[in-house]
């Protein structure tokens, strides 16, 4: 299998896996997160089928997923209400930030073995996106499982009163 079918299966199993967290969240700010993910994975899908076909390929449409996921967030965490309402799927957000940094080495090792400056701008434009869509998913993770990571000791409590 070469890097290009390769690649090929891994952004639509990306695009299936975020489809699938949209439907099952609760949280209209996640489902449209995943929603996201899910069409910048559609996106890189379509771009290594052209590459595969070797069609010419003028430009890749910046991904809009990260500003997105910033304004959702700080909606979020001004919500209390709708961190009752996601569904913690740790190691789902967990496999699939392992899945975005395994990607971004991928393409990352590909552009590196790439003789051609278009497509090898193109596969570090991509493993760029997958680093984003790593952070996203970061910050998901800490956003869901904040309420687990607090220190909350007694003997901690009253530090003050010294």
């Amino acid at each position: 299998m070469n890097v290009f079918d390769y690649a090929l299966k891994m952004e639509l199993d990306g695009k299936a896996f975020y489809e699938k967290l949209a439907q099952e969240t609760e949280s209209e700010g996640l489902q449209k997160i995943f929603s996201e993910l899910a069409e910048d994975e559609q996106k890189h899908y379509d771009i290594f089928a052209q590459l595969k076909k070797n069609q010419n390929i003028d430009s890749m449409p910046d991904s809009v997923a990260l500003e997105g996921a910033k304004n959702i967030f700080s909606q979020m965490q001004e919500d209390l209400s709708a961190q009752k309402l996601l569904k913690t799927n740790l190691d789902a957000y967990q496999h699939a930030m392992q899945a975005e940094k395994e990607s971004a080495k991928l393409y990352r090792d590909a552009a590196a073995k790439e003789d051609s400056p278009e497509v090898k701008a193109l596969l570090l434009k991509i493993a760029i996106e997958e680093d984003k869509h790593f952070n996203i998913l970061e910050n998901i993770f800490d956003f869901v499982n904040a309420p687990t990571q607090s220190l909350v000791w007694g003997e901690f409590s009253n530090l003050n009163e010294y």
